[in-house]
């Protein structure tokens, strides 16, 4: 008698080391490393209000007390761990400090007082910020459980009509966790009735982890005879088989008069009454095991233990993976602040710039593993419309005016011309490349903004009708009429291409932070993950590469405006030179090439254009001199006049549309390029930059400090739960039985 005594009250020890070991593991990682999605299972008792869920929670502590005050119930979870402790002659009540995440021992008057008013101060508002509470009894269960608040099946006005939409939110919530076994208390009676039930089927149609609980089995009495006991025990059909479901009655008298009895007899004398009364209305044996509170508190013993014993692999996984979380975390964290010693912040920026440079290339090459930017050319034109049109610009934002909007010009490029990859997605190099193909169609729409009158001629022309050449009259011409329409439109180029740049930055930096476990990752330098993470860390490393960035890009757009406006002011000051350095004919200017010519053609094209650039000068020269003279003709003169203008304005338009991928590579994208990176080595730090690293330096220090401390309680759990795991397999399994124990 005596060994068996030894055997069940060293499975009911090993019973309450297992409970505490995983709740101490849980509440230190919960609450200290804020890790809320952690493998460890809990029973949630959920139910309407008044259906007896308090009165439940009191009968698995062995003694009665009341927390809630007031009558808008609890609003809260409160976590009750309760812990058999056969030695304690009286109850011990604790309350877990949130700020330390330590148990603290209290009377439990005051702890009723705090957990109300914990509930209280919520006043008609929920949250699901939890109060933990521990009870070491002699009478209690060794279990823990979750207080839910109660549902609301009516409310009399707005305020309570909000309140019960919450704590429906809450209990859902909890009752959604695949980990949470749903303790569901209803009141004995029809199971159609049953409305908290009916919420657990919609969540787990099953049953695999609804306990039914229908309390106040007393009053049913009456109802059970020897030809229906059986049936209603079995939820007359109503109920699923596979269903665990218990029926008790919890002790209960009138509440204005002592109770008659201490509460432990008080649930004694229940848990005899109801076994008695439906043995004697005849309930079948395989029944008898589901009444009664003693049937019911061995069973939820078991289960927990159970489902602890199967949590401890999950949990040992979980808290291996946090440790290498918060290790690789902490060694970031000490490189960090290694590579921002004031001895060596500037040098560690100025390297983080340059792999941002040197990643720009390959973002720049046309492919890299990276989502973000990705647009199409209708989202690409509209995001830079609107850009602009809120800063207001003075160059044109369509190519023409026959476009009644961007709608229309979007429409154009889509059917008309059909881009290639207008609706794809794309960034980077092949972004610039589809770029490049729509602002040559933009430069194509380039037209003379007025028609030459025969003032403007006559005018250019001069009083002397023999001072002036009619060369000199076309040039005139162009230079007023032609040169500005050209000159707004290369704006537009300009500024396209440094919107393309300034958004291209998320990309780079996307597609550094990608390459870490990546099949690519071989492939580059692997400066590029360590100083990717710095930036991504570091706001202010981020924010003076990015501004060195942008101010790259915004020189090498001025430089490029300056260059494409150099070239175009010696163009229209001598159009001839411009004409003789290419062999395409005047009436052919406005075409475009099929395809590149053959490497034979070439070579027979050669000798062609040598002599076609000397013919070049006898074209004009006829053209020229069918000009006629006399101020008599001077009408036929403006005529031949506009023509000429119009062919050569055509054809400089057309060779500047044909070379503007040119001088945006060579005037724009190469040079910065190739000079981001002497510029990221020039990062400097300013007197507000030294500041802001001084408050980052001091954020680091208590971040690591953190983390430190993280690491070190996932090592604490960890070695917790080895000790425990080497403990219980050093036992044989039936060392933790899963027997009751004597506290009935």
């Amino acid at each position: 008698m005596d060994q068996a005594n030894d055997t069940l009250d060293h499975s009911m020890f090993m019973r309450s080391e297992l409970l505490n070991v995983l709740s101490d593991v849980k509440t230190k990682v919960q609450d200290k490393l804020g890790i809320v999605d952690f493998p460890i299972p809990q029973f949630i008792i959920i139910g309407k209000q008044s259906v007896g869920k308090s009165r439940l929670i009191e009968a698995l502590a062995g003694e009665q007390f009341t927390f809630v005050s007031g009558t808008l119930g609890s609003r809260r979870p409160t976590i009750i761990e309760f812990r058999n402790v056969i030695a304690n002659r009286t109850s011990k009540w604790q309350v877990m400090d949130k700020k330390t995440n330590k148990w603290e021992e209290m009377p439990v008057k005051k702890v009723m007082s705090l957990l109300s008013e914990a509930h209280e101060s919520l006043g008609a508002s929920v949250t699901a910020e939890p109060v933990y509470v521990r009870i070491e009894s002699a009478h209690c269960v060794d279990m823990q459980v979750v207080d839910l608040p109660g549902f609301r099946e009516f409310a009399i006005d707005k305020g309570k009509e909000d309140l019960a939409r919450q704590i429906d939110t809450l209990n859902m919530s909890f009752m959604s966790d695949s980990r949470n076994v749903m303790v569901c208390v209803e009141e004995a009676g029809d199971a159609a009735n049953m409305s908290t039930l009916a919420r657990c089927k919609t969540i787990d149609p099953r049953f695999q982890r609804t306990v039914l609980v229908r309390n106040k089995l007393d009053k049913y009495y009456r109802d059970l005879t020897n030809e229906n006991v059986n049936a209603w025990l079995d939820g007359y059909g109503d109920l699923p088989v596979d269903l665990m479901k218990f029926c008790l009655t919890l002790p209960h008298w009138n509440e204005k008069e002592p109770a008659p009895a201490p509460f432990v007899e008080l649930r004694q004398r229940m848990d005899a009454q109801d076994v008695l009364e439906l043995k004697t209305r005849g309930a079948s044996e395989k029944y008898m095991n589901t009444i009664g509170f003693r049937n019911f508190s061995c069973y939820m013993e078991q289960r927990i233990e159970r489902m602890f014993v199967d949590a401890i692999g999950p949990v040992v996984k979980k808290l291996r993976e946090l440790k290498e979380q918060e290790a690789e975390q902490v060694a970031f964290l000490k490189d960090e602040l290694k590579d921002t010693n004031p001895e060596t912040i500037v040098t560690t920026m100025r390297d983080c710039g340059m792999s941002f440079a040197h990643a720009l290339n390959h973002v720049m090459e046309g492919y890299v593993n990276s989502n973000v930017g990705r647009v199409t050319l209708e989202e690409e034109l509209r995001d830079f419309h609107a850009f602009y049109n809120a800063q207001g610009v003075d160059w044109p934002m369509l190519p023409s005016e026959d476009f009644a909007g961007l709608d229309d010009y979007i429409e154009y490029l889509k059917s008309d011309l059909q881009i290639a990859a207008f609706d794809i997605e794309v960034n980077g190099g092949a972004q610039f490349r589809r770029l490049m193909y729509e602002t040559e169609v933009f430069l194509r729409f380039a037209e003379i903004g007025v028609q030459t009158s025969k003032r403007d001629v006559v005018q250019a022309r001069g009083v002397s009708m023999g001072q002036v050449s009619w060369r000199d009259v076309i040039v005139k011409l162009l230079s007023n009429e032609a040169h500005l329409p050209m000159k707004q439109r290369v704006q537009y180029v300009a500024h396209r291409m440094r919107r393309f740049f300034e958004l291209q930055k998320d990309v780079v930096i996307d597609f550094m932070s990608g390459l870490k476990g990546s099949a690519d990752e071989h492939m580059y330098s692997a400066l590029y993950t360590k100083h990717v993470k710095l930036m991504m860390h570091n706001e202010m490393i981020k924010n003076l590469v990015f501004s060195t960035f942008d101010t790259v890009v915004e020189r090498q757009m001025h430089q490029f405006l300056d260059l494409f406006s150099n070239t175009m002011t010696s163009t229209f000051s001598n159009p001839w030179v411009f004409l003789k350095k290419n062999s395409t004919v005047l009436e052919d200017s406005d075409g475009f090439e099929e395809a590149l010519p053959s490497f034979e053609d070439t070579k027979a094209r050669i000798p062609m254009e040598i002599g076609t650039r000397s013919g070049i000068d006898s074209i004009l020269a006829r053209w020229i001199g069918d000009i006629p003279v006399e101020a008599t003709q001077m009408d036929e003169a403006v005529e031949k006049v506009q023509s000429l203008v119009n062919k050569t304005f055509a054809f400089i338009r057309s060779q500047i549309s044909d070379q503007v991928e040119l001088f945006a590579e060579s005037f724009f994208k190469l040079p910065l390029m190739r000079k981001m990176e002497e510029d990221m080595k020039s990062i400097e730090l300013n007197d507000v930059d030294k500041e802001t690293y001084e408050v980052r330096r001091q954020f680091l220090e208590q971040t690591l400090k953190r983390h430190q401390d993280g690491l070190n309680g996932v090592q604490e759990c960890l070695n917790k739960l080895t000790a425990f795991s080497m403990k219980f397999k050093s036992r044989s399994p039936h060392t933790i039985a899963f027997t009751h124990d004597r506290r009935q």
